[in-house]
């Protein structure tokens, strides 16, 4: 997994969180902040210059996984200007969402990074607390509620945080690439940030990244989301080594309802 695609990557949709009830016929997460339809592009850039783009959209439709209506979520990136002449990428990610539980029930993603490609499928069973590689012909065992990255961030969206202290920090059981991951995530209040379309009162959210090379410090990374139902990330910034990398909303039509722009 190259530098800037693990960047692009955390950014976008590392964000999750676990739910709070085991998964049932009869269990229901109340969510007022996405519906069909739903799309939002961001730009990451480094300094001036423009690094990817990125694409979070929600399909229009309801399809049936595992007997039960999903969300069907996309999620695109892919490098541009003179970042895409020296590392190529064209990620797609996709997760299948109950419309109910707000937990995954497949996930896919196909990685085309320069010469590299991988494509996967897991599919998850959560009365048995199972997920499936339908490519390597592997079953995992895996926590209750378990996440993919996509569903995780999802998730989050439907959870009131005027119930969750400033500094508590939520520990996030996600499944990723034939693993589990105990993801750490600090709630840092509420604050507001300049946009393109104006001032906005967001949530700051802060994820525990382990060290590395890479990135400058324990707590490299900061997500803001917007202090709303929507509850989208409407800017993110990385602090690496050398210089930062951030992430801007840049577009989005089909919301639930109109940001609270200032």
């Amino acid at each position: 997994m190259n530098k800037l695609k693990i960047i692009v990557l955390l950014t976008i949709v590392s964000l999750a969180t676990v739910a709070f009830a085991p998964f049932n016929g009869h269990k229901a997460v109340q969510n007022e902040s996405f519906i069909k339809g739903e799309r939002i592009d961001y730009r990451v850039h480094y300094g001036f210059i423009n690094a990817a783009e990125a694409k979070v959209e929600v399909a229009r439709s309801v399809v049936s996984v595992n007997n039960r209506p999903c969300y069907r979520v996309n999620v695109t990136g892919k490098t541009v200007g003179a970042f895409d002449m020296i590392t190529r990428v064209r990620d797609q990610w996709r997760s299948y969402i109950d419309t109910s539980a707000i937990l995954p029930h497949m996930f896919y993603r196909n990685i085309q990074e320069n010469n590299y490609r991988k494509e996967e499928t897991v599919v998850f069973n959560h009365n048995s607390n199972t997920a499936f590689d339908k490519d390597q012909q592997k079953s995992y065992k895996v926590p209750n509620n378990i996440h993919d990255i996509i569903s995780g961030y999802f998730f989050l969206r439907t959870l009131d945080f005027s119930r969750i202290g400033v500094g508590e920090v939520v520990e996030v059981p996600t499944f990723f690439d034939g693993e589990v991951y105990k993801l750490r995530i600090r709630y840092g209040g509420k604050s507001e940030v300049k946009t393109k379309f104006g001032k906005i009162k967001v949530l700051k959210l802060v994820p525990f990244i382990p060290d590395n090379k890479l990135f400058k410090g324990e707590n490299p990374m900061t997500l803001w989301v917007s202090d709303d139902d929507n509850k989208i990330p409407v800017k993110a910034e990385v602090e690496l080594v050398i210089g930062s990398l951030d992430m801007d909303i840049k577009s989005y039509k089909g919301l639930k309802m109109e940001p609270n722009w200032m």
